[in-house]
């Protein structure tokens, strides 16, 4: 499940691992090797501050390496939902917030000598609802300055209920283009130190003491970037709702590639790109599958649905290879990027990117750097200051009420469960009772592994994800290996084995974002 970006992309340059950042002082301490982190850490380090990134994992391991990696203004259903929620001058600043992240990357790969991918943009309907709902975006669309338009040239093998398109948006190879910034960051006396797990930031006299497993690093601020924020300050997991959905490339006779980069706005959800394969051959990749992280269900399903229709639609060979990748979506609207509440201005994150990272990420550290360093840019006071409107408000209580009643219900089924799991086939998992304590068992690679099913950011219990073979975490989308390790947080301690204690785990993290 190793995703197409990391297997034809570059290369990227790290500190090396014998260096540590424990016990030194920098100016900054970016949390995330993703987009966000890492544009942040090259506006900084080209502003003279002396910056460290730290990554949980690998430089691009969690969203970034995982994105369909479209730099596109057209966005889905995106500007007629913020518009809807916070109303046309917050949509207005979204767009011009996306211009410019979008601006910024495009003069990035020209500056490196990195692939422009121009494509027309195209965002479809697959039935009746959905070209209702596509007047809605295209309105909200012209609300923001956005010029997209009706178009019956969809550039698809297969026919839709219509269809808006922009033209000369981007798609790009992120891996590449973490690559490029990653050295950057080195070259301008930064350093990027992977397998270094954060798990707090407390201030300690004059400066921010960001914690990690093997100790702490000095800093006067810190930056956040680690797709939901991994401090429970501002409680932005509450105000969050987590999407977890599948990408899969996949070999299609020529004819039926489709032209441009597209999306649907109605179900199935669907998205859909061209990308050079291993030995450069052209492959389709189709993503979907979209579901709210520890709840999907049986996702081995999902992905052979996923399939079906790329062979149905596209003529499809076999599935040349797939992963999956976690996004966020803020019942406020426009995604946030400013300070967290208590860190008196010094910790700064951003989130709720809802699936569209490539620009919003750039736009997040654009803003994020703007603050720090005392600039203003008009469009990112929308970004740190906007309110969820009466509609957001209703989507935070809905979702937080979906929260409480898995609290209740999987805590009765964990105590209603048996005991038995010596039964469990290769790569499935269930959650069992041993006494009064629920046990998250579950059998890959051959091996019985057995871990707490009991969530260490705040007690939910994890739900077993068949097709990536971890336990997921049905509240906030925490999420654990097999054996516990943390793959993506809110969460920032492993799951105990049974008969241990919590522990951290210098390998797992709450990861990079993008």
């Amino acid at each position: 499940m190793t995703a197409l970006w990391h297997r034809t992309g570059s290369s990227v340059p790290v500190s090396p691992a014998h260096s540590t950042p424990i016990g030194r002082r920098f100016d900054t301490v970016v949390v995330g090797a993703g987009l966000t982190g890492l544009v942040t850490a090259v506006l900084l380090s080209r502003s003279g501050q002396r910056v460290a990134v730290l990554e949980a994992r690998t430089v691009g391991a969690v969203t970034t390496g995982h994105t369909t990696g479209k730099l596109s203004l057209l966005q889905g259903g995106v500007y007629s939902r913020i518009r809807g929620h916070a109303g046309d001058d917050a949509v207005q600043a979204y767009a011009e917030a996306n211009r410019e992240g979008q601006a910024w990357m495009i003069r990035e790969l020209e500056r490196l000598g990195l692939p422009v991918d121009r494509r027309t943009a195209v965002t479809y309907a697959n039935g009746d609802s959905g070209v209702e709902d596509l007047e809605r975006e295209l309105e909200a669309c012209r609300a923001a300055g956005v010029d997209a338009e009706w178009t019956d040239d969809t550039g698809l093998p297969f026919a839709t209920a219509g269809a808006i398109a922009l033209e000369h948006q981007v798609q790009l190879q992120p891996m590449d283009v973490l690559a490029a910034l990653a050295a950057e960051v080195l070259e301008r006396g930064g350093e990027i130190h992977e397998r270094t797990r954060v798990h707090g930031v407390e201030e300690e006299g004059d400066d921010l003491a960001v914690q990690t497993a093997a100790g702490v690093v000095a800093a006067d601020r810190c930056v956040l970037a680690t797709g939901v924020p991994i401090l429970d300050r501002g409680l932005f997991f509450a105000r969050l709702e987590p999407f977890r959905s599948f990408v899969a490339a996949y070999d299609v006779p020529e004819e039926r590639i489709p032209r441009g980069m597209h999306v649907s706005i109605d179900a199935p959800d669907r998205s859909l790109r061209t990308a050079r394969g291993a030995n450069g051959e052209t492959l389709v990749l189709v993503g979907g599958g979209g579901h709210t992280t520890g709840r999907g269900g049986d996702t081995v399903r999902t992905l052979a649905e996923l399939d079906a229709w790329a062979q149905q639609h596209l003529g499809a060979g076999s599935r040349v290879s797939w992963w999956a990748a976690q996004d966020y979506q803020r019942h406020a609207g426009p995604p946030y990027a400013g300070p967290l509440a208590g860190g008196h201005g010094r910790i700064f994150t951003a989130t709720g990117y809802d699936k569209w990272g490539m620009t919003n990420a750039v736009a997040a550290g654009l803003a994020i750097v703007s603050q720090m360093l005392g600039g203003r840019l008009d469009w990112a006071e929308t970004m740190r200051t906007a309110g969820p409107g009466v509609a957001g408000v209703a989507d935070a209580v809905r979702v937080n009420a979906e929260v409480a009643a898995h609290v209740a219900g999987d805590w009765t089924r964990a105590v209603l469960s048996g005991s038995g799991a010596a039964d469990l086939a290769e790569g499935e998992g269930r959650v069992v009772r041993e006494g009064a304590r629920p046990v998250a068992v579950s059998r890959v690679d051959g091996e019985l592994c057995r871990v707490s099913a009991i969530c260490t950011h705040l007690g939910g219990i994890v739900n077993w994800n068949p097709a990536e073979r971890s336990w997921d975490c049905p509240l906030h989308a925490s999420r654990f290996s097999a054996t516990g390790e943390v793959f993506e947080g809110p969460a920032v301690r492993r799951l105990s084995e049974v008969g241990g204690a919590t522990a951290d785990d210098a390998d797992g993290a709450a990861g990079s974002e993008g």
